[in-house]
């Protein structure tokens, strides 16, 4: 009897679709090439940056193993890819773990199975690439087993959006192949928006991703605009978030971390059908968020040297290395930049994180604090990075020689902000 679900590639993404579907009573199997993976997460070890222990301990209760044995995909009615999709050197989608995971299983595919791309990808992936690369079982798709896409939707740490309660957006290489993966879907989330077909269901992740680089990067150049005029940008936004229409409200911060890079289409490999000419807003917003690191040194240096300190030699105190609040997770976490920047302009750096209990830039462990208010006393600038919930900002303020806050969560007045 086939089981229900296979989730190809248990990072962050897919660990938390196994996790919504098996809570739904749904049989998943979990597959990841990883032996170390699968095995960890066997024996209840958590997977960094996604699920508590206590979450693992239910999915095994459930049923729910991981496996690296491709063999187990010959077995299931809907297999969704989840592999990660990271920028290349040449700021490319690297597909290598997709084309992976697809090798694998097309050498058990069986008809009738619903297969489901959930990585993230460019417009056209999951036709042009995905789809030969299953079609070499020998299967066709749309005829002999169904093909679609949906864009991962998953909001890390959130205590109000979970995969059940976000509107799952779904586009089929055929009409039937967008009502089958809706009716799996359906199945434990509470929503299904069906896209015209598999372009368009692409398209939407370019579309939130880009979103929220461009207006944190819009957000970024206020902060740097709004510094040198000697205007309080964390008031404008107060004030300006009052507005009931129009307006929606972003932070500036360090850098932008997360999965969820900022995308350009025309860095596809196979460029025939891209328009020839770049998204050009998205590329400056990847310039300016790309450089704020750099600009929170500066800050840094400027702050030290107002108060007769030179960067070279201070003792810097690196608050939050994570890229989101309260999470374990450093995926593309600026803190590692700026930490490195720090040391190459002779500061001494050490951190605390509650979340992280070792951290290396440029290859070198990197002292924690063990205690974190006698370290905030001891140096000469404390930077917060990420704002966890744990901080007691007002009495770090009070404690700091100097503290330069880069998500402006201080009260007003405490320390100077980005």
């Amino acid at each position: 009897m086939p089981a229900d679900l296979a989730v190809i590639g248990l990072g962050r993404a897919g660990i938390l679709l196994a996790q919504a579907a098996a809570a739904a009573g749904i049989g998943v199997i979990g597959y990841d090439a990883d032996e170390n993976t699968a095995a960890d997460i066997n024996a209840g070890r958590v997977p960094a940056g996604s699920l508590a222990a206590a979450d693992i301990r239910r999915m095994l209760a459930t049923g729910f193993r991981a496996t690296s044995d491709p063999s187990v995909l010959g077995r299931v009615r809907t297999a969704v890819i989840c592999a990660p999709t990271p920028l290349g050197a040449d700021r490319a989608l690297d597909l290598s773990a997709v084309a992976a995971a697809a090798r694998a299983l097309a050498t058990h595919l069986r008809a009738h199975t619903t297969v489901v791309l959930e990585s993230t990808a460019y417009p056209g992936t999951t036709e042009e690439f995905l789809l030969p690369i299953l079609e070499e079982s020998g299967l066709r798709a749309g005829r002999d087993f169904h093909l679609a896409y949906s864009p991962s939707r998953v909001d890390p740490g959130s205590r109000d959006h979970h995969i059940p309660n976000t509107p799952k957006v779904i586009g089929g290489y055929t009409s039937a192949c967008t009502e089958a993966a809706a009716a799996f879907y359906g199945r434990f989330v509470e929503r299904v928006v069906r896209a015209r077909g598999l372009r368009e269901a692409e398209t939407v992740k370019l579309l939130e991703t880009n979103y929220r680089h461009v207006n944190i990067a819009f957000a970024n150049e206020m902060a740097v605009f709004c510094h040198d005029v000697g205007v309080d940008l964390w008031d404008v936004i107060r004030c300006a978030e009052t507005k009931p229409f129009g307006f929606q409200a972003f932070r500036p911060g360090p850098g932008v971390g997360g999965p969820g890079v900022a995308l350009d289409p025309n860095y596809v490999a196979t460029r025939a059908r891209t328009p020839g000419y770049p998204l050009r807003i998205v590329e400056l917003a990847q310039e300016v968020n790309g450089r704020m690191p750099r600009y929170v040194v500066q800050r840094a240096a400027a702050l030290l040297n107002e108060h007769g300190k030179s960067l070279r030699g201070a003792r810097v105190l690196l608050l939050g290395v994570t890229y989101k609040a309260d999470l374990a997770d450093q995926e593309n976490a600026p803190a590692r930049e700026i930490g490195s920047r720090l040391i190459e302009l002779g500061a001494q750096i050490c951190y605390h994180d509650p979340y992280v209990p070792e951290w290396r830039v440029l290859d070198r462990p990197i002292p924690r604090a063990d205690s974190l208010w006698e370290a905030a006393a001891d140096a000469d600038l404390t930077l917060l990075l990420q704002h966890h919930r744990t901080y007691d900002l007002q009495g770090l303020a009070v404690k700091a020689q100097l503290l330069l806050d880069t998500r402006g969560a201080t009260p007003v007045g405490a320390a100077a902000r980005l």
